[in-house]
């Protein structure tokens, strides 16, 4: 009965193949698609991001139920991508300071989806990657799937929402040790601790299951409960933004920042100086 009730029940489009969306049965998958680089975030990533959630936001309650965001391949998202955190440390703190949050904005504009929306972690999930995970609803991980806000690790502060999205989900101390440790931690031990619902052996699957019991409920009810959940829990977001994009973009020029991504990059420990 739901699937006739539904005008499409399975279309495929997208606005680059770097991001991906497919519609079935009234409940859209969004799929980051670098898996080369473990779906590593870029501008280019999030101008397609935007616009496939631009896409889907036209779409009416009866053609659009829920939707679930994972990644291609082995990760969900490894966060940043490593070199244009780099092509950052050589810009200037006021250029840095509005493009990221023209960069946090394009991978948030998730939330302006007004349907349930589940992070399906397949993988790793690392930085911003969990933090946009965060952003969603409810969060499935599997079991092994590596996530954590490691961004004080790289020599940055955090940022694209997570000192908002972690104290409303494991309230302010845990989220301040998994902040300012860094701190990474498996599927099974995220859902111990509440950062995600629960771990699944196949998270797709999973998600899948759940956007289909939440599709066959009544669309507008669903839509409003999601609007009133919402304002709730986005008071103060804006402002928690603006702090960290300015953080992010006074941070990017120190060296602490340049040693973090060779760190990084050359798989040793970083040996921050406090410069």
């Amino acid at each position: 009965m739901l699937a006739r009730a539904l005008r499409a029940t399975r279309r495929a489009f997208s606005s680059s193949s770097i991001v991906t969306t497919e519609i079935t049965d009234g409940v859209a998958t969004i799929t980051l698609n670098a898996p080369e680089r473990l779906n590593a975030m870029t501008v280019e990533m999030g101008e397609a991001f935007e616009a496939a959630v631009g896409e889907l936001r036209d779409k009416p309650p009866n053609e659009l139920r829920a939707a679930i965001l994972t990644g291609a391949g082995r990760a969900f998202s490894a966060g940043g991508d490593l070199d244009w955190l780099l092509e950052r440390h050589r810009d200037s703190p006021t250029n840095n300071a509005k493009i990221m949050r023209d960069f946090y904005g394009r991978f948030l504009s998730l939330r302006t989806l007004e349907v349930p929306i589940i992070a399906a972690i397949n993988g790793p999930a690392i930085g911003a990657g969990f933090a946009v995970a965060c952003a969603c609803d409810l969060r499935v991980a599997a079991p092994d799937a590596k996530v954590g806000i490691t961004f004080v690790g790289l020599g940055l502060p955090p940022g694209m929402g997570s000192t908002h999205w972690l104290p409303s989900i494991v309230g302010p101390q845990r989220a301040n040790e998994l902040i300012l440790t860094g701190e990474v931690v498996d599927g099974a031990e995220a859902a111990r601790r509440g950062l995600v619902l629960r771990a699944a052996e196949d998270p797709i699957a999973d998600a899948a299951a759940l956007a289909a019991t939440i599709a066959a409920q009544a669309p507008l009810a669903v839509r409003a409960a999601v609007r009133a959940a919402r304002l709730v829990q986005e008071e103060g977001l804006e402002a928690a933004l603006r702090r960290e994009a300015d953080s992010q973009a006074a941070a990017y020029g120190s060296a602490d920042l340049a040693e973090g991504v060779a760190a990084l990059k050359e798989r040793r420990a970083p040996a921050f100086a406090g410069v």
